[in-house]
């Protein structure tokens, strides 16, 4: 009861302070860097790093999407938060940014055309934005309004603001395709294709090239001003992606799988009874590999197009939800590495599991489990972002303590932590290689395979109460902090979940709570 009364007083106060910083525009405005104590802490820290180039080949590149590291949250279909470019080395760093709304605004999946403009989902109280942005100058070349979430109707009707920071739903996991079309399923149930174009005068629009009703598969009587207290159920989806024969799966919160077939608008669907899925999924040839609040699965589709599971894993999902995560369950999206691996977290209540398991249809029961890794603090350990995998690597982020952008203000941080665990080269099970203080609440973090550097956003807890917020690189090889660089002050610069994405240029990008950050070497 006092945790929610908090969140209620203070989520209004960060509103009003974004409000009194003026509304967006077309150009690229900068998000506010004066907050309290901004120029009382260090801006910079540690040096800049060599490029060390990591051996190991890419996850294979998918047919239908952008190309791997371009198309989406994960960077490519096995989930593995990889870029094969460069990151900044910490070379006398530039940091930029654009506020995208008076209210809200945070940008969080970012793609890149062909051209490397940046194309992302950017939340805003009065709806998603789809937004096409110069990658340089972070000015806006073209928006498609998306129809706004229940959840923000239902927290502003309640003042109840956690209920938006819970919502997976409604474009925030969308993936850019193999012809720079934004793929994504909005708050109506309705699956997007959008095309973005540029004009005659040189200005640039997106058109729907396609739209996919689900509303007669998912159940859609949900909260809008035109609707406060509906009577039925309503079934948002949380993310899309495509199989290797060019299928869009889709799945819903309470647990519905389903596919489009693009050439022939059907549509099929199965349902998970009694379970939860919050968060994306991974592709392989293979197969699609989801993860709910009960269970690991991996799915093909029948000929007609229908959802069939090929084999189930259930994991520890504990007693309860932690503080850090969105359900009781894990808060991974499964990644796809190695000789035929998947790796989730379970939601353990004493200390969380990295677990791998062998994903072919052909493997016995009893010997699908290759390991289960405790990792963190006891009565500390949760994260709702995915692993990140190269080789037979995996790095995993502890979120536990975090909710929301009230969780840290006034100086506070989470416990904080990062491994790195590696599968053993003949399978037999797996080591932990190193741990990192690094606190990084929320972000999903990413590795540049071209540099060897891991990319965080961290948040130190100050007894001043300022909050300052760090794009950190960390050596994928030995867990050392090689470099952090101060993006801002203040719970604009909260990042609240959105990931880390590395642009072709060069340049990090962060999702912020009033939009976009940029951090590039000079």
């Amino acid at each position: 009861m006092f945790r929610r009364a908090l969140n209620c007083a203070v989520v209004p106060v960060v509103a009003a302070f974004t409000v009194l910083h003026g509304g967006s525009q077309a150009r690229a405005e900068e998000i506010p860097k004066a907050a309290p104590g901004h120029r009382l802490i260090t801006h910079y820290e540690g040096g800049p790093a060599t490029a060390a180039p990591l051996p190991g080949e890419a996850p294979p590149q998918h047919p239908y999407l952008a190309p791997n590291g371009r198309s989406g949250m994960h960077s490519d279909a096995a989930g593995s938060a990889t870029s094969p470019w460069s990151g900044p080395l910490g070379k006398n760093l530039q940091v930029t940014s654009e506020k995208i709304a008076a209210l809200g605004g945070e940008c969080a999946t970012a793609t890149f055309d062909s051209g490397g403009r940046l194309v992302t989902v950017c939340g805003t109280f009065s709806g998603f934005k789809v937004k096409l942005l110069e990658p340089r100058t972070l000015a806006t070349l073209a928006e498609y309004q998306l129809p706004q979430r229940s959840s923000t109707v239902e927290a502003i009707t309640s003042l109840d603001f956690a209920k938006i920071f819970k919502d997976t739903s409604g474009g925030a996991y969308f993936y850019l395709d193999d012809q720079d079309r934004a793929v994504l399923a909005d708050s109506r149930q309705h699956v997007l294709r959008l095309a973005h174009s540029q004009n005659p005068d040189g200005s640039w629009k997106f058109t729907v090239d396609d739209d996919w009703d689900l509303t007669g598969h998912v159940p859609h009587d949900c909260v809008t001003w035109t609707n406060l207290w509906p009577s039925g159920t309503c079934d948002p989806v949380t993310s899309v992606m495509p199989d290797w024969e060019g299928r869009i799966w889709w799945v819903t919160r309470q647990g519905r799988v389903g596919t489009v077939d693009p050439a022939t608008s059907q549509i099929r669907s199965v349902r998970l009874e009694g379970e939860e899925i919050q968060n994306s999924f991974s592709v392989a040839q293979d197969g699609v590999s989801i993860v709910s609040d009960h269970a690991l699965y991996g799915f093909r589709a029948a000929a007609d197009g229908t959802p069939e599971v090929q084999w189930r894993q259930t994991y520890d999902r504990g007693t309860g939800t932690k503080p850090g995560s969105v359900n009781q369950g894990s808060g991974t999206t499964p990644d796809l590495f190695g000789d035929g691996y998947v790796a989730i977290t379970d939601n353990a209540d004493d200390r969380m599991n990295v677990l791998v398991y062998r994903r072919g249809t052909d493997v016995a029961a009893d010997r699908r489990l290759v390991c289960k890794v405790p990792v963190f603090g006891s009565g500390a350990s949760t994260t709702d972002n995915s692993l990140i995998t190269w080789g037979n690597s995996i790095v995993v982020e502890n979120n536990y303590g975090y909710e929301n952008p009230t969780s840290l203000l006034l100086g506070k941080s989470v416990v904080g932590g990062v491994a790195r665990i590696d599968v053993r080269a003949d399978g037999s099970g797996c080591d932990t290689v190193w741990e990192s203080a690094v606190r990084a609440p929320s972000v999903v973090p990413k590795l540049s395979t071209a540099n060897g550097l891991i990319y965080f956003y961290e948040k130190e807890p100050n007894a001043w109460g300022i909050d300052g917020w760090y794009l950190t690189a960390v050596d994928f090889r030995t867990g050392e902090r090689r470099w952090r660089q101060l993006t801002g002050t203040g719970p604009l610069y909260d990042n609240n979940w959105a990931p880390i994405t590395l642009g072709p240029d060069g340049t990090a990008y962060v999702g912020v709570f009033n939009g976009i950050v940029a951090v590039r070497d000079r």
